[in-house]
């Protein structure tokens, strides 16, 4: 059997003993309950960047859909395949999620492709290069600030440009405006620099991306509203 193969199941042999075998009576919630996660993060499917990891999250805190560099696409209805936003369906009118987190991160490879393409199916992919062009707004915008699309300002720049366009595209789907601008949802930007280990959340008082470990407290507002302040919890 392959080593890399190996490897895992090592690991869910001493997940079963370190973990499992001691906490039976979450396991045993989780499964006889369902699932009632208040938070959902939509996050990159980089290999380095692992939301439960970051946030040292229990079975069941959290529900993650993970896809190329944490973009959520505009509603609409045209007949294609839509798994990220089924996902944020489900999310938002099943689960009723309190929080959704787009978290982007540092040295994305879906934002070093969307900056250095070229329009060439290609040499961008035949699904990458249409998926990334959901952020091509914030391509735009790193290239008016830095110019280079080669330089490491220009990628961060665009990374946090995409996780704005994201948290744009999610009040496009009316389900999810409705319940933000009543207090039900808060809509979260995030930011995980993984050179530095540093968190940082997208502050609209801002107008830009701040550490949590500078601020009075770790209460974020909904970006997209633009107001700080508590969430209020889901009525009924």
């Amino acid at each position: 059997m392959d080593e890399a193969i190996q490897k895992l199941i090592r690991g869910f042999h001493r997940f079963r003993t370190r973990y499992f075998e001691t906490e039976q009576t979450l396991y045993q919630r989780l499964t006889q309950q369902g699932q009632s996660p208040q938070i959902m993060v939509i996050a990159c499917c980089d290999a380095r960047v692992d939301p439960a990891l970051i946030t040292d999250s229990d079975p069941g805190d959290l529900f993650v859909v993970r896809n190329v560099a944490n973009l959520v696409p505009p509603q609409e209805t045209g007949g294609h395949y839509h798994g990220t936003s089924a996902a944020i369906e489900f999310a938002v009118r099943s689960l009723r999620v309190r929080h959704i987190i787009v978290l982007g991160h540092a040295r994305c490879g879906g934002i070093h492709a969307l900056l250095q393409g070229s329009g060439d199916a290609n040499a961008s992919g035949q699904y990458i290069q249409p998926w990334m062009a959901i952020a091509d707004e914030a391509r735009t915008v790193a290239l008016a600030a830095h110019g280079d699309p080669s330089s490491d300002a220009a990628q961060r720049t665009c990374e946090q440009a995409a996780i704005r366009v994201s948290l744009r595209n999610l009040r496009t789907f009316p389900w999810i405006r409705e319940r933000a601008e009543c207090g039900e949802l808060a809509l979260h930007g995030w930011y995980f620099d993984i050179e530095q280990g540093q968190l940082m959340r997208f502050a609209a008082e801002h107008d830009g991306f701040v550490p949590f470990d500078m601020e009075n407290t770790p209460a974020a507002p909904d970006p997209m509203r633009g107001t700080p302040g508590a969430i209020n919890k889901r009525g009924g």
